[in-house]
């Protein structure tokens, strides 16, 4: 969902590549059920989506990673510790104190309630990680 929603928002800019990749993602997954209806919902296809692993050759590409658990972010720097500095909270720098720093729930599993909460985190939370690099990445021309 968050690659989904945070392409979406980046459609209309070529100066953007996004993509997604799990820590520990069975690949070759098409998304979720919920996922894909809610997102449908909204406008945004995930047909052809495929999950996949992270690997250093999609960490050496990458700009900026963003994790939706400091879990994640323990296991990318376990695993990836020369790609440590690029790695994020993906609610490092919203606004909104009550999601501030917390772990977004994978909802995978769960019912749909749980993706629709997610989701709402996701359109609280992208909009500041566009600005965070707008701001930061983009004016220090990378």
């Amino acid at each position: 969902m968050a690659e989904a929603l945070f392409r979406d928002m980046v459609r209309e800019r070529a100066d953007y590549e996004v993509s997604s990749a799990g820590v520990a993602a069975a690949p070759g997954m098409p998304a979720s059920k919920h996922s894909a209806a809610l997102l449908k919902a909204r406008g945004i296809d995930l047909d052809n989506f495929k999950s996949r692993m992270l690997d250093r050759q999609i960490l050496e590409q990458a700009t900026h990673v963003f994790a939706m658990s400091s879990h994640h972010m323990a296991a990318i720097a376990d695993e990836f510790p020369a790609h440590s500095d690029k790695v994020y909270l993906v609610s490092e720098f919203v606004a909104e104190d009550a999601l501030r720093g917390r772990d977004l729930s994978d909802p995978f599993g769960q019912g749909r309630s749980a993706y629709e909460q997610t989701l709402r985190d996701l359109e609280i939370i992208l909009p500041s990680l566009l600005a965070y690099i707008d701001q930061t990445w983009k004016e220090n021309d990378g």
